[in-house]
């Protein structure tokens, strides 16, 4: 019952793509989501996150906020048939731009404070199709304020906001990206997530989040952070998620 289970959402129709890096682990087209979603409620698991993979992508990420994209279609689909599941969604763009990087990218570098309109509309989307939780993990600074704010002002004062607080770069990451088609097509990430020997930065980037409005927050990758799962957990006094990947 503490478990959210990570769904992978396509184009199409009939899908069920095995992803080569993570046998056993499925791409979904929309239509076939609602028996997956029914199948994870009947194993007792109460939640599940959506990562979505856009037809086209763009320089600015538009599939993330469109109101019809295969994220907010599966959000409706998955509150129709299982309406008792909790539907946390991924705020990102690294599935939905050309370059792969989580904002909005001007002569090689990624700009922070352009992206957190677009994180906001995003979420506003997700919230807008029926999603019980948003999730933003882009790592910008301000992304929990911006998304607060929007949620706020747009009568969805009652969602709350799961913070990828401590998300450090990592190369366990690389079978999720093939998963959701995320891989950075130059550079890195390091620029915005975090120094892997750098614990103090987590406790900060907490803080920050939780000062913003976060009703939660996530250490990712879990497995190999315990000692800032468990300094976050002495530190702060707000519901701690563990991803592991």
């Amino acid at each position: 019952s503490d478990l959210v289970c990570p769904l992978f959402v396509t184009h199409g129709r009939g899908v069920k793509s095995e992803i080569e890096s993570m046998p056993g682990v499925y791409q979904y087209s929309v239509d076939v989501l609602p028996r997956e979603a029914n199948e994870i409620a009947k194993l007792g698991i109460k939640a599940v996150i959506l990562f979505g993979i856009p037809q086209k992508k763009d320089d600015v990420g538009s599939g993330a906020y469109d109101p019809d994209g295969v994220v907010q279609q599966a959000i409706r689909a998955i509150k129709e048939s299982t309406p008792d599941l909790a539907v946390i969604t991924d705020v990102c763009l690294c599935e939905y731009t050309d370059h792969g990087h989580c904002g909005v990218v001007a002569d090689g570098e990624v700009e922070n404070d352009r992206t957190l309109e677009l994180l906001a509309r995003t979420a506003l989307s997700h919230a807008a199709a029926g999603a019980d939780i948003v999730a933003p993990s882009a790592m910008m600074d301000g992304q929990v304020m911006a998304i607060r704010g929007a949620l706020d002002g747009s009568s969805f004062a009652h969602i709350p906001i799961l913070a990828y607080a401590a998300k450090y770069a990592s190369a366990f990451y690389g079978p999720f990206r093939d998963a959701a088609g995320s891989a950075p097509q130059f550079g890195d990430r390091r620029s915005y997530q975090m120094d892997p020997a750098n614990v103090v930065e987590a406790l900060r980037e907490v803080e920050q989040d939780i000062a913003e409005g976060a009703d939660m927050v996530m250490v990712k990758p879990a497995l190999a952070y315990l000692d800032v799962i468990r300094r976050v957990r002495d530190g702060f006094d707000r519901p701690l998620a563990a991803y592991n990947v």
